[in-house]
């Protein structure tokens, strides 16, 4: 095994602590090579497709990628902005956001950095970048609440992936989940209910979350278990009876079983059976994206309509809103406990003068710097 060559360890520095907020990702245009590129990335990751790899290897590069491009390429183009993909537009101001509340709790030499595990900035990318400039404390935030091996899973492998080539590796710590954590269900409520008093309510509220094969819930994953407590605990917060919400599961993938019930045949059988308006939020989804954006607003919407109902609401994902940025804050802050992030002037000073008299030691016994 090969490492990298590291630079020249410099003494009486005061290492900075880092989160880094880890999304999805997206293709960097709404392009069918560029699609292609991302979909390539995304799909050959062995924990989002478990099947033989000489099997998949030949459906993805013969069959998926020369059809599916061209058509998730206008998918893509139809919620573009002038500013770029919504995914990468709303985790970069969620980052951006994120650094200001913390500076307002009081956090200082602190860095807030988004990396995508899939497309860019890559997270490689911005692991590297964190080490140049002297990070030596990250914490790790994946975008999604509910912990799967299909998401959050393949994040820590692209974590441990680059530090495997990395000789000094930083402080590490992850963030597993937040599904039930009391500052993300508190924003999901603000959220409903600011749309319901501008709106009205609906006949029926929809949770739509991601599916995933049932075969990974049959095997062990807690992905299910944890997007039905988000659901209960949403449902409770908002003082719903059982039958004024319901539980689907969206953007099936491929012929296996997936996690019922489907998100687009339920909401559309919800109109045949007479329900007139349904509201659509998808918690496990913090920002919005193509699934939200194309998937639920525009085609299951058009379903539900097809279907004889009568009114559609999409709610929107947390995005920025202050809640959301609070509770992220929240969820970052438990993770740094420890860290020398909430320092007072003194105890700042007192850092700096141990690590230039450690410099000044170490010079004495002749270290280069």
């Amino acid at each position: 095994m090969t490492f990298l060559k590291e630079p020249p360890y410099k003494h009486g520095t005061v290492g900075r602590s880092a989160i880094v907020l880890v999304n999805l990702g997206t293709p960097d245009a709404p392009t069918r090579s560029a699609v292609r590129r991302y979909l390539k990335e995304f799909l050959s990751d062995p924990r989002v497709v478990e099947i033989p790899r000489a099997v998949w290897w030949f459906i993805l590069n013969l069959i998926i990628l020369p059809f599916r491009s061209g058509q998730s390429a206008k998918k893509y183009a139809s919620i573009w902005t002038r500013e770029g993909s919504p995914l990468k537009v709303h985790t970069a101001a969620q980052a951006m956001l994120l650094r200001g509340a913390l500076g307002e709790r009081g956090h200082q030499n602190l860095t807030v950095a988004m990396a995508m595990r899939y497309g860019s900035p890559s997270l490689p990318e911005v692991l590297a970048k964190l080490k140049a400039d002297g990070v030596e404390r990250i914490v790790v935030l994946p975008a999604y609440p509910q912990y799967s091996g299909t998401t959050t899973g393949s994040i820590y492998d692209a974590v441990f992936g680059h530090y495997g080539a990395v000789r000094n590796i930083p402080e590490l710590r992850f963030v597993r989940n937040y599904h039930d954590h009391d500052g993300y269900i508190r924003a999901l409520r603000q959220s409903v209910q600011a749309h319901w008093d501008a709106h009205g309510r609906p006949d029926k509220l929809v949770l739509s979350f991601h599916g995933v094969p049932k075969r990974t819930l049959m095997l062990g994953d807690p992905y299910h278990c944890e997007c039905l407590k988000t659901a209960r605990l949403l449902a409770a917060a908002l003082k719903l009876s059982p039958d004024q919400y319901v539980v689907t599961f969206q953007s099936r993938f491929g012929k296996a079983e997936w996690l019922q019930p489907y998100t687009a045949p339920t909401i559309a059988q919800l109109a045949r059976d007479g329900v007139q308006r349904v509201d659509v939020l998808c918690p496990g989804f913090t920002s919005d994206c193509l699934e939200t954006l194309e998937e639920i607003a525009m085609e299951v919407r058009h379903d539900f309509e097809q279907a004889g109902g009568r009114e559609f609401h999409y709610i929107p994902c947390l995005n920025e809103s202050p809640a959301w940025i609070a509770a992220l804050a929240e969820i970052a802050e438990q993770h740094m406990i420890g860290w020398p992030t909430q320092m007072v002037a003194a105890q700042h000073d007192e850092v700096k003068k141990d690590a230039e008299t450690g410099r000044a030691a170490a010079l004495k016994l002749g270290a280069a710097d």
